[in-house]
């Protein structure tokens, strides 16, 4: 069917509740169809008198309830799209947000051509993502149950010697500790024993994902991103389970624009005016990014661990490791010298390494990037 008569229908997707609205072909404003309980043959019910599934395109906004509903719309023939909320068009002075409002406002935008699609992701692309979440979120459970121990020995007056905590020799030192009043052993204890289920679970979801990733179809990507200075196997997998295919992208510049580390912009005429960065996208794959970024404040150099890592990998992409270290330490140690704050200075250096990402990633995948020139 002709894409100029399709019908357009926009959800406004709840746990419990879906409010539907369609636009016609036209000019004419969008009409709603009613809200309905959280069912999709009850869905299915108020799209059929719209058309064939061939002629209808639905929307709805990224949200906590995931890709369940898409993939069943997809699975009976439906063209179903889940929009980035970020980039919605919104109007000036419109202080007004309700389901209804919201529905209506998709249907209309999407005739427009003006939303723009998320990247959905397989099944078993989804499930790397929620094992690499699932460790993201026992690495901060873990930081937490840190500080909170050593808040506890701070305010008992008790500092720690050496200079590295959470060493062996660390864990050792704590096992010296003793208090005099019942109470305040126990809850030291607890505390210990918190840190150390912590542990535990960290180790166990990391094993978890370095096997899972086995046969996968990125697997490739996530070992050749291995070569790039800051990146591991977990922060690669990381990566990878977040921003998906990154071939899709066909310029590194979009892949940066994707992440948020470009400079939001107000300029007019010859006036120009950049502020912070958008932020915009994957908030997981940005902190990664910015993490690796911190290691570039050292000289430029390939050690034990890393040549492990590069060891079966071919020379293409070895050399864009190397001169992303040799580009991007000069970077570092330039924009620091000039006195920029060191957030701002880790913030530019992330945004070039999500080139060098993307280089390596097509490299990977056997998509053409330019030859890198040889170091001098």
């Amino acid at each position: 069917m002709d894409e100029g008569s399709k019908v357009y229908v926009g959800l406004d997707v709840h746990k419990d509740s879906i409010a539907i609205a369609h636009a016609a072909p036209g000019r004419d404003p969008a009409r709603l169809l009613g809200e309905i309980t959280h069912d999709v043959n009850r869905l299915i019910k108020k799209l059929q008198p719209l058309g064939d599934p061939d002629d209808v395109h639905i929307v709805y906004e990224a949200g906590p309830t995931g890709y369940g509903l898409q993939r069943k719309l997809r699975g009976l023939g439906y063209a179903c799209e889940i929009i980035a909320p970020s980039l919605i068009p919104r109007r000036a002075g419109d202080r007004v947000k309700t389901d209804r409002r919201d529905c209506l406002r998709l249907a209309e935008l999407s005739r427009a051509g003006e939303l723009k699609a998320i990247w959905i992701p397989d099944p078993a692309d989804e499930a790397i993502r929620e094992l690499s979440r699932a460790r993201e979120d026992a690495v901060n459970a873990r930081t937490r149950a840190r500080h909170q121990l050593r808040g506890f020995l701070l305010r008992h007056d008790i500092r720690y010697p050496g200079k590295t905590a959470w060493t062996k020799t660390f864990g050792r030192w704590l096992a010296t500790l003793s208090f005099e009043a019942p109470g305040s052993q126990i809850a030291f204890t607890e505390y210990c024993l918190a840190v150390q289920a912590c542990d535990a679970r960290v180790d166990r979801l990391s094993m978890s994902l370095l096997q899972a990733i086995q046969g996968w179809r990125f697997e490739s990507v996530v070992r050749a991103l291995c070569t790039l200075r800051g990146i591991d196997a977990v922060s690669a997998i990381g990566l990878v389970a977040e921003i998906g295919d990154i071939a899709r992208f066909d310029h590194p510049r979009k892949l940066m624009g994707y992440l948020g580390l470009v400079p939001s912009e107000r300029s007019s005429g010859e006036r120009v005016s950049r502020g912070p960065i958008t932020k915009s996208g994957n908030a997981h794959a940005r902190r990664l990014l910015t993490e690796a970024a911190w290691c570039y404040r050292f000289k430029p150099r390939v050690g034990y661990q890393a040549q492990r890592r590069q060891e079966d990998l071919p020379e293409s992409t070895r050399a864009i490791a190397w001169k992303a270290q040799l580009r991007l330490t000069d970077r570092y140690a330039k924009l620091q010298a000039r006195g920029v704050t060191i957030n701002k200075v880790c913030v530019a250096v992330a945004r070039e390494l999500a080139g060098f990402v993307w280089a390596v990633a097509c490299n990977a995948s056997n998509i053409y990037v330019k030859p890198v020139p040889a170091a001098t």
